[in-house]
């Protein structure tokens, strides 16, 4: 498998700000070259808790990328990401090449509308149990669940242990 050293992570208002940024910097420290993509390009967003993060990619552009992987973090702005038609693509892109999707909290809302997850273990916050059962997929109460390129976790508690499976996968897969 080819490797890129590119990720992406989503954004939207009312994102969950740990769960962007944990794995932000996490993926840069790595040496990823990592891009903030949401609906617009260059549009500031504000997180749950009042922070801002200004998207540096528009969606048209990073369909046309390659992705190690792509975070979608929670809090509630992956309702809105699923809306949105190129997330969504973007998102089954990543996935159908390989490439690691990592999702938490209300995260696999996403990975439901991009239909990625029917059949895959999966985790999330307890509040979507239901949408991810009812998506097809298997739930596990857990910190996280890796089901080949899936990585899901719960709630920013198991952002250490949901960080450490996205890296195990991207060491595994030959990250220099």
């Amino acid at each position: 498998m080819r490797f890129y050293n590119r990720a992406c992570v989503l954004v939207e208002n009312q994102y969950e700000n740990l769960e962007l940024w944990y794995p932000y910097w996490r993926l840069r420290e790595l040496g990823l070259e990592v891009d903030l993509v949401g609906p617009e390009d260059e549009k500031v967003y504000g997180s749950k808790e009042g922070y801002s993060c200004t998207s540096d990619t528009p969606v048209v552009t990073a369909l046309e990328r390659d992705y190690d992987v792509i975070v979608v973090p929670g809090g509630m702005a992956p309702d809105k990401l699923r809306r949105y038609p190129n997330i969504l693509q973007l998102v089954k892109k990543v996935h159908d090449e390989g490439g690691i999707v990592a999702s938490i909290c209300h995260g696999p809302w996403v990975l439901i509308s991009a239909k990625i997850l029917r059949g895959r273990k999966a985790t999330c916050v307890s509040a979507i149990k239901d949408d991810v059962v009812n998506a097809g997929a298997e739930y596990h109460d857990v910190e996280v669940v890796v089901d080949r390129n899936i990585v899901t976790s719960r709630t920013p508690k198991d952002l250490a242990v949901w960080s450490s499976a996205i890296v195990k996968l991207l060491e595994a897969r030959g990250m220099k």
